[in-house]
């Protein structure tokens, strides 16, 4: 492969196809991970893409091939995931090159210390014959596990929204104010996080989490006055995740009106649902069933490169089982055989596409 470094610190490998007509697939995902994340978060579908080139020993297809190692996915550094993939899509503009990190360097200043220029951007674009992208990622999850399947073809990846709910009350002594005359905010918080539960439980593939909660003033015989919790709601309907949303933030309001409570709602962050491309969805399908593999159709609850590619180009995203279920853990395990089975089924995915490949392209997907 001709190998490069693009201006969002990309690693990317150009693997030439039959002809020079331009027609290219991606094949990649990233090389960062959370702290204590494993070996595997991302980077293994790097190391994929690299065992896909060398395991064809020089067989050529009529479309070049160019893997890529995404940086920066997670997020951790600047607060802002996918900087890597978005370069390809051209979503890094002037007041994202601004934001900084904890040490006040920004975005821009980090580029240049790595010796790359941030004028150079647009060379990193995808070129207008890319037809489509490949990633594999561990699943980051149990679900491939308690099916006892190797590996799954992701249909989408889920819609996500967190936001912050307070209940306010009034702080009065825990001795000498009887329960009919207390206006206790954690009550009416934990009243309300209980009904987030039973709605999560009811809604098919809904994922909602109360993260984190805090207590003011958080002293022994006060009680308290102020509960802010930080939540958390996934799922691969957009509808249906605004739905539920609404209706919790109704009864929210209903339990603060019983309390005498009251109460704030503030969004702070919304990730539309995206869904894979159904025609790479069907041929990633086929991939693995030819490669020994039974299919199984997942849903990501956790972003992706994919995610921000499908922007742009059809998309497509497999799953490797992760063992006993672990994610982002310094103990993750995954099979070799598990492995083999992913370079088999690329191997069968790579002479599969064309039949799509004659079909799409950049411009007529954007």
């Amino acid at each position: 492969m001709r190998t490069s470094v693009d201006a969002a610190g990309n690693l990317r490998g150009l693997y030439s196809g039959e002809s020079v007509s331009g027609d290219r697939l991606l094949i990649g995902s990233h090389l960062d991970a959370v702290p204590n994340a494993g070996p595997y978060d991302g980077v293994l579908g790097v190391a994929l893409g690299i065992a896909l080139m060398e395991a064809l020993e020089g067989k050529r297809f009529p479309y070049e091939i160019e893997v890529i190692g995404f940086s920066e996915e997670s997020g951790q550094r600047f607060g802002t995931p996918f900087l890597g993939s978005r370069a390809l899509v051209g979503r890094i503009d002037e007041q994202l090159l601004e934001t900084k990190d904890i040490s006040e360097i920004s975005l821009r200043e980090a580029i240049t210390d790595y010796g790359l220029d941030a004028s150079d951007l647009p060379d990193a674009l995808v070129t207008p014959d890319t037809f489509a992208f490949l990633e594999y990622h561990i699943e980051r999850g149990p679900v491939l596990e308690s099916l006892h399947k190797p590996l799954g073809v992701v249909e989408a990846i889920v819609g996500r929204s967190r936001f912050t709910v307070e209940f306010i009350g009034e702080p009065s002594n825990s001795g000498t104010t009887p329960m009919n005359l207390r206006r206790d905010a954690l009550s009416g918080a934990a009243e309300w996080i209980g009904m987030v539960e039973q709605e999560a439980n009811s809604v098919n593939g809904l994922l909602t989490t109360v993260e984190k909660v805090e207590v003011f003033p958080g002293a022994t015989g006060v009680i308290p006055s102020n509960v802010t919790m930080s939540v958390d709601m996934r799922h691969h309907s957009d509808k249906t995740l605004n739905g539920t949303i609404a209706r919790l933030i109704e009864k929210a309001r209903h339990v603060a009106q019983k309390r005498r409570l009251r109460f704030d709602f503030h969004r702070n962050l919304d990730h539309q649902a995206v869904v894979m491309h159904p025609g790479l969805v069907h041929i990633a399908e086929r991939a693995l069933r030819l490669s020994g593999c039974p299919s199984s159709r997942l849903v990501s609850g956790y972003g992706h490169d994919a995610m921000i590619l499908a922007e742009k180009i059809p998309s497509a995203l497999i799953f490797i089982r992760t063992l006993d279920g672990l994610s982002q853990h310094p103990g993750m395990q995954i099979s070799p055989a598990d492995v083999e089975l992913a370079i088999a089924s690329g191997l069968h995915f790579l002479k599969e596409i064309p039949g799509f490949m004659r079909k799409t392209s950049v411009s007529a997907y954007a």
